[in-house]
């Protein structure tokens, strides 16, 4: 079974980050044969800062911009090669409309520029691609970056042996498969291993816990030799796991950065010694100089479409 989507769900507004994810969307569909679909949502009055001083009858302008900025950016994908299997036009939330789309359509995949309408700051991710990420079914590829973000050549994927992380690495692993891209997994111990208050943390437990992660890293490494064509290096390291995922991949830009939406949580966490994903998942989707892909479980996800 493939690990790529047979439906990607492409959602635009017209901005630069959403030119972005047109360009890696035509890439993605053209070479995977995925069913490409486009959706914007379209302003009403309600989303004017004073409605009560717009007239009713002026409504129209409103849908009239929505239909010609979705005609333009269908335009825009068949003129770069792209096929669009249907283009979508629907007003309300954007969020809530794009999800039930996603819904109502079984994508495998949506993809999303990192900001809205307006300049915002990278720490502090536009509300439409915050909610996508945390609400979303199936996973959300963010696409941001200066120069020449897409296409990739190399995906690193954050791994804390959650469910998430690993629906993340086989997805990211096959969307590095059809650029030829290096692939990195990334595991990192938030603090030394925990030991019995005989022993003393010194520097040979600390080597023995990095060489077992390790070795257990190579193995699920080692399983994504298919669909990336090759086996990902990977990077064990003790500190902050957002922190050594993104140093990963300004070492190897341009770069796509996958990640799951949670990983273990609770006490078990602490117990294995694992850095949480869940917890930094949300520093590296703000954080990242890169397009970020961002995986939930299987469960929430299904399979893909």
């Amino acid at each position: 079974m493939s690990v790529l989507p047979g439906k990607i769900l492409l959602a635009t507004d017209g901005s630069p980050d959403a030119e972005l994810a047109t360009t890696a969307a035509v890439d993605l569909s053209t070479r995977s044969g995925a069913g490409l679909h486009v959706v914007h949502v379209g302003r009403s009055l309600s989303d004017h800062d004073r409605p009560e001083s717009i007239p009713k009858d002026y409504s129209f302008l409103f849908a009239r911009e929505a239909e010609e900025l979705l005609g333009w950016q269908t335009k825009s994908i068949e003129d770069a090669g792209g096929v669009v299997a249907r283009a979508h036009l629907r007003f309300g939330r954007p969020s809530e409309e794009i999800l039930d789309l996603a819904k109502d359509l079984e994508a495998g995949m949506i993809l999303v520029g990192s900001r809205g309408r307006g300049p915002v700051e990278r720490l502090v991710m536009g509300s439409v691609s915050e909610d996508l990420v945390y609400k979303s079914f199936c996973p959300v590829l963010i696409l941001r970056g200066d120069g020449k973000p897409w296409p990739p050549a190399s995906v690193v994927t954050g791994d804390d042996s959650s469910r998430e992380s690993t629906e993340a690495g086989k997805l990211a692993a096959g969307i590095g498969g059809l650029f030829g891209a290096r692939g990195f997994l990334v595991h990192a111990y938030p603090s030394l291993p925990e030991v019995s208050e005989e022993e003393t943390p010194d520097a040979r437990v600390v080597e023995d816990a990095l060489r077992r992660a390790e070795e257990t890293l190579r193995e699920r490494a080692a399983a994504l030799k298919g669909p990336l064509g090759r086996a990902p290096e990977v990077k064990v390291g003790v500190g902050d796991a957002a922190a050594l995922i993104l140093g990963v991949a300004r070492e190897t830009e341009p770069a796509l950065v996958a990640v799951g939406s949670r990983g273990f949580g609770g006490a078990e966490t602490i117990k294995r010694g694992y850095a949480r994903l869940g917890s930094v998942s949300t520093k590296v989707v703000r954080a990242s100089r890169c397009p970020v892909l961002v995986c939930p479980a299987r469960e929430r996800s299904g399979e893909a479409r």
